[in-house]
């Protein structure tokens, strides 16, 4: 019995390991249309020892949001990812998808963007913040 509850448990341990939740989307590489608004920016700054270029901009058309990096560069690292997130640090967030710097991220009609003020750039793999965002209205 002891051997059927140890590899329940280790059967759950890994099928449970890095599942991306329901609003992480997969990134799609598109551009913004002329009719989109731009609703909030932010200039990136870096964590230390990394060195982060450019600036994140929201736009609203047709009442979805995306997320487009502008002049985007920043020091290589494993597992990059995009969060919008409550706090300048990944603890409430949203995973938006791979680090691609010419892609547009699908913001979930779900997140209230108000309850978001921060886009981060994380290293989920090792748990290292590199670059921060504060949204501002435009």
């Amino acid at each position: 019995m002891k051997t059927i509850l140890s590899l329940f448990t280790l059967f759950l341990l890994f099928t449970s390991c890095e599942v991306e939740g329901e609003l992480t989307r997969d990134v799609v590489e598109e551009e913004i249309s002329n009719e989109a608004v731009l609703k909030y920016s932010g200039i990136f700054i870096p964590t230390s020892g990394i060195n982060v270029q450019g600036a994140v901009k929201i736009y609203e058309q047709n009442n979805t949001y995306s997320l487009k990096l502008d002049n985007f560069s920043i020091s290589s690292g494993p597992d990059l990812k995009v969060y919008l997130s409550k706090e300048d640090s990944p603890s409430e967030f949203v995973n938006l998808g791979n680090l691609n710097p010419n892609a547009t991220y699908s913001i979930p009609e779900q997140v209230n963007l108000a309850d978001y003020p921060y886009v981060l750039i994380h290293c989920q793999q090792y748990n290292h913040l590199f670059a921060i965002a504060a949204l501002q209205p435009n």
